[in-house]
């Protein structure tokens, strides 16, 4: 008769440390770099976040995946150490950078006492709440022009919108004073960038967004580093993978646009292989984007605009 309590019990601790273990282990899962100045790089949380802390509080630039929200949340404390979560910027509408939106803005405070502000470009909201996402993950507060700064933990902060390159709502943001990049998916490191035309993406784009980045970032003298770019995916990189990854699309843009010149379909332009010499580097058979979607993305999207 006094077994079954005590079996109950065992069991409940036994499924608390489960618990516990499962917890600790999620939070290990998300490792933390310091980049330079006022600005930090975590990896494991789906895309790549970037977290500028300071006096004033902290800024997240994106927030994962749904499944790494309550682990990266942890590792943004760590980092807080005690300071509020004050804004949060997704550079794009991608679930992988807004799964955590809600859960990291409800752990933080505005000054006026509400949760941690979310801002994005206005085609960010749109496709998000296109989406029926619920309304405490959404970026409400938006912008249309160009770009937006404000002035936080004692540097400024630059958005900049990059129209029709990943996606027609990207942005990029530049922390001046640490010197500091973080693309979104405008750059990364770890496959062929995705083009995604279904919502609003284009090749032009995507070059013009990496001119951009060029505009801003200055290398070291006679060395690596200099302004440091974190990229959706992938390691940190610098001035020199900028260029590496514009000029990429840049000539298999070119190659592509020749094959449409010359009639060539999409399949006999994705078995010319316009990209194959960039496959060593690029390339990544674990992805689920591969050279070929990459090459049919820039002829359709050429093709739909007469083919130059």
């Amino acid at each position: 008769m006094r077994l079954a309590p005590r079996i109950f019990r065992v069991a409940w601790v036994g499924f608390a440390l489960f618990g516990a273990c499962a917890a600790a282990e999620a939070q290990r899962s998300i490792e933390t770099f310091h980049v330079q100045g006022n600005v930090h790089m975590l990896v494991g949380a789906g895309a790549n976040v970037a977290v500028q802390v300071g006096e004033e509080g902290v800024l997240v630039v994106d927030t994962g995946s749904a499944a790494s929200r309550e682990a990266l949340l942890a590792a943004v404390r760590e980092l807080a150490d005690g300071r509020p979560i004050r804004w949060i910027v997704n550079t794009s509408a991608d679930r992988d950078h807004t799964g955590g939106n809600e859960t990291i803005s409800q752990a933080g405070m505005t000054v006026n006492g509400n949760p941690a502000a979310i801002i994005s470009h206005e085609n960010v909201l749109a496709r998000m709440t296109a989406e029926d996402r619920p309304v405490t993950e959404l970026p409400l507060n938006t912008f249309f022009e160009a770009g937006r700064d404000f002035y936080f933990n004692g540097e400024a902060v630059f958005l900049h919108h990059v129209p029709n390159a990943h996606t027609d709502g990207d942005l990029f943001v530049y922390f001046r004073g640490s010197d500091v990049l973080v693309a979104g998916d405008l750059f990364v490191t770890t496959q062929y960038p995705v083009i995604d035309l279904a919502a609003g993406g284009g090749i032009d784009g995507f070059i013009d967004g990496l001119n951009m980045m060029l505009d801003i970032a200055v290398p070291a003298y006679l060395q690596e580093g200099g302004t440091y770019v974190i990229p959706g995916h992938g390691r940190v990189g610098d001035e020199a993978d900028i260029v590496s990854a514009r000029d990429m699309l840049f000539i298999v843009r070119a190659r592509v646009a020749d094959l449409i010149a010359q009639g060539k379909t999409l399949e006999q332009t994705i078995d010319a292989r316009p990209a194959l010499d960039y496959d060593t580097r690029y390339g990544n058979p674990s992805s689920d984007w591969t050279s070929e979607d990459f090459v049919s993305a820039i002829y359709q999207d050429l093709q739909a605009r007469g083919g130059r």
